[in-house]
């Protein structure tokens, strides 16, 4: 077999048939479909638990409905028609390009900054004319309908080829996307913790896009391994829930619950701002969180009955040094910032 055939054979033992028909829906039928049985989640068409949240601003959200009504194409709509639920559709990729539809057509969205509809700026869809209103209903949406071949990981599948690269779409969404599981499931859960919601506080914005989940997994991917850093930290995060996954068990979920439980119970005896630079800031830095909570779980690894001599060098130059100045995330900016921090608590520096 000379390599062409080869590279061939790999094609074809890849490939995925994946049937589909392709629908165009009016938007007033799209919306009566989203919101028919939206609050006892049995919608025709609804949005599953592995889309992220609704992260459009008011801005992005216009500029949609401004193209549909001056009758630009937008991308079609993905959705599935799952096996086990009685026919009902579900959103693979569109869900925020239907949230807004929805949200225009229930005169909840005030349209802001349109750059060619200027006078429609800070109105909604009740200051459009009968007659508009009533095209715009019938404006139709092309859907392209995966049907009931297409399982779970195909649909996933496309989810992540859809959106990786994408720099609206963040690392925690697209793995949430194409590998939600047991460790995400324990992440999401560990991420909710009043003391961390209390120790590492996060925007209201930053929580949708689930920054939260991305500090967790970022602990335990740097615990596991940050010694052996890649060039990217996604790199090594996607590795780390990738092994993870494969050697599941519900005894590594209880170690990963108690290794986080320690390590924020020492954080909020012994660091007064938490994760924070000030107690009073509103935000947390990612580089201050990895070295504050990785370095405190190395060092309780060592002596599980800590009590550090100090923690005001966390106010310090050198550290904050570490963190700030040209903090890039090489491999050794990384392991120095949080051997300092595990050094300190230990006392050896």
């Amino acid at each position: 077999m000379n390599e062409a055939e080869s590279r061939e054979k790999q094609i074809v033992e890849n490939e995925t048939v994946v049937d589909y028909d392709t629908r165009e829906y009016p938007l007033e039928v799209l919306v009566h479909k989203f919101n028919s049985g939206l609050e006892t989640g049995e919608g025709e068409i609804y949005i599953p638990d592995y889309q992220r949240e609704f992260v459009w601003n008011e801005e992005r959200q216009s500029k949609l409905i401004e193209s549909l009504l001056i009758g630009l194409p937008i991308p079609p709509i993905f959705v599935a028609d799952v096996q086990e639920n009685d026919g009902r559709l579900e959103i693979v990729d569109g869900s925020q390009r239907v949230r807004t539809i929805v949200r225009f057509s229930s005169s909840d969205l005030i349209l802001t900054n349109l750059q060619k509809l200027t006078e429609m700026n800070g109105k909604t869809i009740k200051d459009l004319l009968p007659s508009r209103r009533r095209r715009f209903d019938r404006t139709t949406i092309r859907m392209i309908e995966l049907t009931r071949k297409a399982d779970e990981n195909v649909r996933r599948d496309i989810f992540e080829r859809i959106n990786n690269g994408s720099d609206i779409l963040k690392d925690m969404e697209r793995r949430r996307g194409s590998s939600d599981g047991p460790v995400l499931s324990l992440v999401g859960e560990l991420a909710i913790d009043d003391r961390f919601e209390k120790l590492a506080p996060i925007s209201d914005a930053g929580r949708k896009r689930r920054e939260a989940d991305e500090l967790v997994l970022r602990f335990f991917a740097y615990l596991d391994g940050y010694q052996h850093m890649p060039r990217k930290i996604s790199d090594l995060v996607d590795s780390y829930l990738a092994a993870s996954t494969k050697d599941w068990s519900e005894e590594r979920a209880n170690v990963m619950r108690e290794t986080w439980d320690s390590m924020l119970a020492f954080v909020g005896a012994y660091f007064p701002a938490g994760f924070r630079e000030q107690l009073h800031h509103k935000s947390t830095r990612r580089n201050r969180f990895d070295s504050i909570a990785v370095g405190v779980a190395l060092a309780l690894s060592v002596d599980s009955t800590l009590i550090p001599p100090s923690t005001e060098w966390v106010d310090g130059d050198p550290y904050k040094t570490l963190v700030t100045s040209g903090a890039s995330n090489t491999q050794a900016n990384v392991s120095a910032r949080i051997e300092f921090v595990r050094d300190k608590l230990l006392g050896i520096i």
